[in-house]
């Protein structure tokens, strides 16, 4: 009856955050599709599109950092609500009429969006770690690497449904209602997953100082170089790149780019929810190999990539050569993306867990960062081509620092 009782608060804790973190993502999917084809539509250029962004990203990245000490000094469930509220003022400013949605108004919702963003996804993969702990110490590391799989996973193929939401909110309904709805929904789920997230998780014992925010540890050092240069090497095409190639070169409708957005997500998604299990069918014991085979699939990506730029080059006009290649990136940077998520929850202390989870995204921030701005840049100087090219160099500088850990 004790260990039934101490399962099931865990689980119900888990379900809790995992609810949360759904319908964060589910709103932060569908905002980035408004953003993206709404200004799109207002006659945007890719660069000024990458602008609306920018703070979005950079406070990605300050919040990071900073959120994870904080969630060290007043707990993780502290932080996943104050991340949900300040969503909902993001929204919220975004309801105002198209006159009054200038570029710094937007920047400034989106800045809000972000720090949003990173303290919800810090806390709730921070407090992962935390409740697997608290279950049994049998297969620890499996069960870490399926819960972590699990909980990545069917967010990202949230976010998926998100840009499909977006497209189709945008069609339908008009900017402002479709963000007011979102707003309505997500305030929804805050409210109903509260009870369950009013006591403390992941407050350390000691009281953390702000200057260890910084990583000592050169694992984990590396890991961090290595997830801000996979993420680069996606959103350098993914973010602005493609879904302008989409619509001006290859004629696609907005529905159909956000619906292949979408879906390319959501794909993503289940393939890293299942990391475990393909891992295991393909090359045996994933768990106690991860850092290892981290190296290779980020050797197998860089490939893909290459096969992407060839087929680009040679059949530019091609939909079917360009979505199939997608959808291969898709899987492979899945599986990458899902051993990097469990190697830095594996790897950070038990007591500060959200330092060292909040330095390590603070590089996939930079990494977004860095590939949103280049995304913007790179494609409307010289086109998708050679984002893929800058994407490989990305996905080499991955295998390489991964390479290193451990």
């Amino acid at each position: 009856m004790l260990l039934e009782k101490k399962l099931r608060q865990p689980v119900k804790k888990y379900m809790a955050i995992t609810a949360n973190y759904w319908a964060f993502t589910l709103t932060d999917g569908a905002l980035r599709m408004l953003v993206l084809l709404y200004f799109y539509q207002q006659g945007y250029s890719p660069i000024a599109i990458a602008g609306l962004f920018l703070f979005y990203e950079i406070f990605g990245v300050i919040t990071n950092l900073v959120g994870g000490w904080l969630g060290a000094r007043i707990g993780l469930n502290k932080t996943m609500l104050f991340g949900i509220l300040l969503q909902l003022v993001a929204l919220l400013m975004l309801t105002m009429p198209s006159y009054a949605l200038s570029v710094s108004y937007v920047m400034l919702a989106q800045a809000l969006s972000g720090i949003a963003k990173d303290l919800n996804k810090m806390s709730a993969k921070s407090s992962i770690k935390l409740l697997v702990e608290n279950v049994n110490n049998e297969d620890l590391e499996g069960k870490l690497f399926r819960w972590v799989a699990l909980l990545t996973g069917s967010k990202n193929a949230l976010k998926g449904v998100g840009f499909f939401l977006g497209g189709l909110l945008l069609n339908h309904f008009g900017f402002q209602w479709a963000v007011l709805a979102m707003a309505c929904g997500l305030f929804l789920v805050a409210i109903l997953t509260y009870p369950l997230l009013r006591h403390d998780i992941g407050k350390s014992r000691y009281k953390a100082k702000f200057r260890q925010i910084f990583s000592n540890s050169t694992d984990l050092n590396f890991l961090a170089a290595a997830r801000l240069c996979l993420f680069a090497a996606r959103d350098v095409w993914f973010v602005i790149a493609l879904p302008v190639y989409l619509v001006s070169h290859l004629q696609w409708q907005q529905q159909e780019v956000g619906s292949f957005l979408a879906c390319w997500i959501i794909f993503y998604g289940i393939i890293q929810a299942n990391a475990p299990k393909l891992l295991t069918i393909l090359a045996g014991n994933s768990v106690r190999t991860a850092a290892n085979q981290a190296a290779v699939w980020a050797l197998n990506l860089a490939i893909i990539t290459v096969l992407l730029c060839c087929g680009l080059y040679l059949f530019p006009s091609s939909n079917l050569l360009l979505v199939s290649g997608l959808f291969i990136f898709a899987a492979t940077f899945a599986i990458n993306s899902s051993l990097h998520s469990f190697l830095i929850v594996d790897l950070a202390r038990e007591d500060g867990v959200s330092m060292d989870v909040g330095f390590y995204y603070m590089a996939n921030a930079l990494g977004r960062l860095i590939g949103t701005v280049l995304s913007g840049v790179i494609y409307q100087q010289l086109g998708l081509l050679m984002c893929l090219c800058t994407a490989l160099i990305f996905t080499l500088l991955a295998n390489y620092f991964v390479k290193k850990v451990g």
